[in-house]
């Protein structure tokens, strides 16, 4: 068929399984792990850390079953924000839509943001001699490579992702082979007296501060759900894409963490003066295949980086297009480019935000920068998604609904209570920086902002609710290519 765009002049269903799970699994790994290994092992004090990656996966899988069926029974593009906006219409009309969009504008940027802030530190294992200005500059010239990257068709994009997750799971890979080859099982299985004993006082702080940085390297098992519009057959897809990303990113990260903790002693990696503190990946090539290797490796995972802000922008502009068009945001951003079918304000505002959220990374440490974006997500979107799957099956029984959650509502029960630990601890594991504070004021804000737009807008609480259950006979999907 042609690549035309539909008659609507809407988004065009050309991303299938296999480029949709590349998509999911380029955010998702991107540079988290490389940077993160060493702050959940700092959480843990010890090896022990594998338990954070566990935990993550477990909530990741959880709550990708709730991203899973809302994701397939309604497609559209703006993910969770369609989902809130059909689940919440009936009480407070277009509040929790309206939240999500402005809360997301913030915290997807900012999980962007630390992509860059880790870019900018392996670059500093090829360049010592790098320092604060042109690291900076650095780090805003890639994020503008991928402004103009992603200024194109989704048809063209989706070879290029493609192409990326190629070297993704190349890198992760080469590292895994290189653990493998000199491990020390001494040095991964050796733990700290107490190491496990939920009552020394230690493990459950450690544990929610591993959680927390546990889910942050699993976020993106649900971007092709905010692609919704985009994919080909999105109620066997989406839930595919969501389930074996997770999975498999799984295998990646225990694989990944392991082998690092043989080669590597974990002491290093808590002692800021030492290259693993910052470079683990390329401290672990160096040891096993020496430099020459470790700067090959490296540059794989800058791409690897720049890979995961690619999809995480590709994905998270098309979050406000949705809500625009249904007037519930600021309606420039309803917008498509005239050729290309992409939202041309939601990209380059979310690039935008991206910068700013990298110099301020820069200037602060990536553990509060990934405190901070959690937080900001946890209320308005973990938990009400959870609440509106619920809230769906009960007023919604004629929603299509080509997949079911597994073990209902087990998952929902489990991601529910995981996202209230990520949340009930922040501060604790922040002492000083108020995180849930933080996100607590943004929300406030957030609800202020409603308010003048529904006074101006006429909604309520200020007139009708308008309710609409389009998704209940949805028209035959568009298929291009």
């Amino acid at each position: 068929m042609s690549g035309s765009p539909p008659p609507t002049g809407g988004f065009v269903r050309r991303v299938g399984l296999f480029q949709a799970t590349a998509i999911n699994m380029s955010q998702m790994c991107g540079i988290g792990p490389f940077v993160t290994i060493p702050l959940m092992v700092a959480a843990f004090g010890g090896p022990q850390a594998v338990v954070g990656f566990v935990a993550g996966a477990v909530l990741a899988l959880c709550d990708g079953l709730v991203w899973a069926e809302l994701g397939a029974s309604m497609p559209g593009s703006g993910g969770s924000y369609v989902y809130l906006r059909q689940a919440f219409q009936y009480r407070t009309g277009r509040l929790m839509p309206f939240l999500f969009v402005w809360t997301a504008m913030l915290f997807i940027p900012l999980i962007m943001s630390t992509g860059v802030v880790g870019f900018v530190q392996y670059l500093g294992y090829l360049a010592p001699g790098l320092d604060r200005t042109a690291g900076d500059l650095t780090g805003l010239g890639v994020i503008a490579l991928v402004m103009v990257l992603l200024w194109r068709g989704i048809e063209h994009i989706a070879r290029i992702t493609a192409v990326m997750w190629t070297v993704m799971i190349a890198s992760v890979l080469l590292v895994i082979v290189a653990a493998a080859g000199d491990f020390s099982p001494h040095l991964a299985f050796t733990y700290p007296a107490g190491a496990f004993d939920p009552t020394s006082g230690h493990f459950w702080p450690g544990f929610a501060a591993g959680l927390t940085i546990g889910i942050y390297d699993y976020l993106g098992y649900n971007t092709t759900a905010y692609m919704g519009a985009e994919i080909k057959d999105p109620g066997r897809t989406l839930p595919r894409s969501i389930v074996l990303s997770i999975l498999g990113i799984m295998v990646i990260y225990l694989l990944l963490q392991i082998g690092t903790l043989g080669v590597v002693d974990w002491h290093r990696m808590s002692d800021p003066r030492d290259i693993a503190s910052t470079s683990v990946a390329s401290a672990v090539l160096e040891e096993t295949w020496g430099r020459g290797a470790a700067d090959v490796v490296t540059v794989l995972i800058l791409i690897t980086a720049f890979a995961s802000v690619f999809a995480g922008l590709l994905g998270g502009s098309r979050v406000p297009y949705d809500a625009a068009r249904d007037r519930v945001f600021f309606r420039p951003y309803g917008k498509l480019h005239p050729r290309h079918r992409f939202p041309v304000l939601g990209l380059a505002t979310m690039g935008a935000i991206t910068a700013v959220g990298f110099l301020i990374g820069r200037h602060t440490d990536l553990a509060t920068l990934i405190q901070l974006l959690t937080t900001v997500m946890v209320i308005v979107q973990a938990l009400a998604q959870i609440v509106a799957l619920t809230v769906l099956r009960r007023r919604r029984p004629t929603l299509s609904r080509p997949y079911r959650m597994w073990l209902y509502p087990l998952p929902s029960v489990v991601a529910f209570a995981g996202w209230c630990v990520i949340y009930g601890y922040a501060d604790r594991n922040s002492p000083g920086r108020h995180p849930v504070e933080w996100s607590l004021a943004w929300l406030a804000l957030g609800c202020v902002a409603f308010l003048v737009w529904a006074r101006l807008e006429k909604v309520w609480p200020f007139g009708p609710k308008e309710i609409s259950e389009e998704y209940d006979a949805r028209k035959p999907p568009v298929e291009v290519g």
